[in-house]
């Protein structure tokens, strides 16, 4: 999966550390990987609580399976991992 964000400056951080238990980091405000559907929907429910409706923004990308992913990088890769999906 993939996860980006778009929050308010008072949240950012409290956003990246608790996307960081989940999922890896690849980029400012872009986390990455596998994740069980439980874990999906205990860290929806976290990232609700936190954020602002009105004001934030947390777009999640869910696969089906990894047949049809590809992942390109240009330029530097800030966090490589062989497998994302």
């Amino acid at each position: 999966m993939i996860l980006v964000y778009d929050v308010g400056e008072k949240r950012v951080n409290k956003i990246l550390k608790k996307c960081r238990q989940y999922l890896t980091w690849v980029q400012n405000s872009v986390f990455e990987g596998e994740i069980t559907e439980g874990n999906l929907k205990k860290l929806k429910m976290e990232l609700n609580r936190m954020i602002k409706p009105n004001e934030d923004s947390i777009i999640i990308y869910t696969f089906q399976n990894t047949k049809y992913s590809n992942r390109q990088v240009m330029g530097i890769n800030k966090n490589y991992l062989d497998i994302i999906v």
